[in-house]
């Protein structure tokens, strides 16, 4: 990886006392260029920040020192948590997305990411299931980093989970207290209410827009619920 260029932004605070680091939260920019982005992420007028940013071409910028409580997540939620900015490390990742011209992640960028993640992975206790999007944790908001982010390629390197492809029973049919129980032991935001309402759609969406990006509907399948419940069960 290249050298870290500091590039300091005033948009933080203290985190939390006794709070664990112990979420890696992935966005994109979703800006034009990277200029703009960069620029924004500095600007005390914006109030949003991330601890990184990691451009096409594999330059790192450093804004908040990882002790800090950077302001990138917003109202979110994960596993009973709704403070994740207190809890996590925030990268953003240069792409215009869906906005402005949502594209492919450089080769670059990713083994930047991959290479700026192990660092964080090795001075933070993060659990693979702990390594999320921002759509993750704010699935009525965002869906960054979108469908293009290569997750499969990050857990091959050591950094999330990615599980194996799941055996399917067709004839079963797909039940909502199912999903929502699944979903929500996983961390997501998916009250059990026994029917697929618009919270639980959200929810699937975001959870597919990560494991199954391919089809990215919010209706809970055969395949979505087999993935669902692997990954629940796994460490």
């Amino acid at each position: 990886m290249r050298a870290i260029v500091d590039r300091p932004s005033p948009n933080f605070d203290a985190r939390r006392p006794g709070a664990p680091v112990d979420i890696l939260l992935l966005h994109y920019t979703g800006m034009p260029t990277a200029a703009g982005a960069l620029t924004r992420l500095c600007d005390p007028a914006a109030k949003v920040s991330a601890h990184y940013t990691i451009d096409e071409d594999g330059t790192v910028y450093r804004h908040v020192p990882e002790e800090r409580r950077a302001w990138h997540a917003g109202v979110s939620y994960w596993a009973g948590e709704r403070d994740i900015n207190a809890r996590s490390i925030g990268i953003e990742l240069v792409n215009p997305g869906h906005e402005f011209g949502y594209r492919d992640f450089p080769t670059p960028q990713i083994a930047a990411l991959i290479a700026l993640s192990h660092g964080i992975l090795e001075r933070h206790p993060i659990p693979a299931r702990r390594v999320l999007g921002h759509s993750d944790v704010a699935p009525r908001r965002k869906i960054d980093p979108g469908e293009k982010f290569p997750w499969a390629r990050l857990a091959e390197a050591g950094i999330g989970a990615w599980p194996k492809h799941p055996r399917i029973d067709l004839s079963r049919a797909v039940q909502v207290p199912e999903v929502q129980r699944d979903l929500a032991a996983i961390g997501y935001e998916c009250p059990a209410t026994g029917v697929l309402d618009e919270d639980t759609r959200f929810a699937v969406a975001a959870f597919q827009r990560h494991f199954r990006p391919a089809i990215v509907s919010g209706i809970p399948d055969g395949e979505t619920l087999a993935l669902a419940a692997l990954l629940r069960r796994s460490d």
